[in-house]
């Protein structure tokens, strides 16, 4: 599918064309969704530089993800494609940019482009040409990774006030796995905003070695430069996250260990206390014919006493050394 978007008096008019029908001349922005040969080649026509397949969009050599071909440079950047959810997945979009127009390729809807569309269909101070489009775009995602990690830090902050607030004491193994859990969502979330971070800083470096070809201004040049210093803050943010995120899951890991030592520690002491009383019960149990025990009237009075006796003075053994 091929949406065009044109000039208009209200900013860029979105235009959806129908299979076979041919691209504007005037497109300042082409968003191919799933395109097929035709549509791929259309939109080659118009920018006189190839459009990569599914197949090199998604390579990870950055020979295939960052070049330069005859009418345009083409970058291909990891985004997201929703975002405050757990399960929310990657995509790899494609750019292909030159001074006039910009060609968007794309194989799901990341939440950045749709909101993309609707800034420019409204805005009419945005600059119509390939580039103003492209810093619009990135000014969208660099604000929702920003959002993303401080939703992150966020979730950190209220989950170790949980592992070492009040009550750390009266907490119990399935809580701690809770908290595991909830460990390993921000690190998910904070992982993909990290691999967002660095798709984005390879594409600037790259388009900052074709600013001439791409006729950048000034102004869009210190544009670019505070994208980038934008982007690594970020992806700081996120390193310290993650030191953060790995610290916590140890402390959370080693309360468990905690939990599970008392529990071992509180059954081998009673399997000691019982060691003595079992000792006697198995003593008397062997029946030999000489036990004069055996026909003792207060025998079994007096081989209860005695197991009485050893455990009340083995618990007081472990109570004087504090094991108890």
């Amino acid at each position: 599918m091929i949406i065009a978007y044109c000039p208009s008096v209200k900013g860029l008019e979105r235009i959806e064309l129908a299979p076979g029908a041919p691209l504007p001349a005037t497109s300042v922005w082409i968003d191919l969704f799933s395109p097929t040969q035709e549509e791929q080649k259309a939109a080659e026509k118009l920018m006189g530089a190839e459009i990569p397949t599914r197949e090199e969009i998604a390579s990870i050599e950055t020979s295939e993800r960052l070049y330069a071909e005859p009418g345009a440079v083409v970058m291909t950047a990891q985004m997201p494609m929703a975002t405050r959810t757990v399960n929310s997945t990657l995509s790899s979009v494609t750019f292909v940019l030159n001074s006039k127009r910009l060609v968007t390729v794309r194989y799901g809807e990341p939440k950045t482009l749709a909101i993309l569309s609707r800034k420019v269909q409204g805005d009419v101070t945005l600059e119509r040409k390939g580039p103003a489009i492209f810093f619009a775009m990135l000014d969208i995602i660099v604000d929702r990774c920003a959002d993303e990690m401080e939703d992150a830090s966020s979730s950190y902050d209220e989950l170790a006030h949980q592992v070492f607030g009040e009550g750390l004491n009266m907490r119990k193994t399935a809580s701690y796995q809770d908290a595991i859990k909830q460990l390993g969502q921000i690190g998910l979330k904070v992982a993909k905003m990290h691999d967002v971070c660095t798709s984005l800083i390879r594409a600037l470096l790259f388009m900052g070695t074709h600013e001439k070809r791409l006729g950048f201004s000034a102004e869009q040049l210190l544009e670019c430069k505070t994208f980038g210093q934008d982007i690594h803050s970020i992806k700081e943010h996120g390193d310290a996250l993650d030191n953060k995120l790995a610290f916590l899951l140890d402390a959370t890991v080693g309360l468990v260990t905690l939990e599970q030592n008392q529990i071992s520690k509180i059954f081998t002491v009673l399997g000691v206390i019982f060691l003595p009383p079992t000792l006697i019960a198995s003593i008397y149990g062997m029946n030999f014919e000489n036990m004069p025990e055996l026909k003792w009237q207060q025998g079994f009075g007096f081989s209860l006493g005695m197991m009485l006796i050893s455990v009340i003075l083995t618990f007081l053994f472990f109570r004087w050394k504090r094991l108890l």
